[in-house]
């Protein structure tokens, strides 16, 4: 999967919007104002993105794929960087970006999930 793929898996989930908080090299996806991927675009030649995982999960993760290190910049127990262009084939991919997402979606408040449908 390449970063405009990822770009579009992303948006297109419920509630996402896309920004450029941190400069114009860190793309970020948040959900309800919460984020949940990081895509760096300082090293085009090295594609990667940051994303939410159970610590235990991750922990396999990082020993089963290349691909998969702990999270650039970020909480390393709760967040993973995964390189795009490595070992990491796009339904898992696919699949800890919907994990990442669900995990922030579950962490916001009743009130707030209720409210925006989730």
């Amino acid at each position: 999967m390449n970063i405009e793929q990822l770009r579009e898996y992303c948006i297109n989930k419920l509630h996402v919007e896309e920004s450029f908080p941190f400069g114009e090299d860190t793309l970020v996806f948040k959900v309800l104002g919460k984020i949940f991927a990081l895509i760096s675009l300082d090293e085009p030649e090295t594609p990667r993105v940051n994303l939410k995982g159970l610590p235990e999960k991750n922990t396999e993760l990082r020993e089963r794929y290349e691909g998969v290190i702990p999270g650039y910049h970020m909480n390393k127990a709760h967040w993973n960087t995964v390189l795009l262009e490595s070992d990491v084939n796009d339904k898992l991919l696919r699949q800890m970006t919907d994990e990442s997402y669900s995990l922030i979606v579950s962490g916001l408040p009743k009130k707030i999930r209720d409210s925006a449908g989730l």
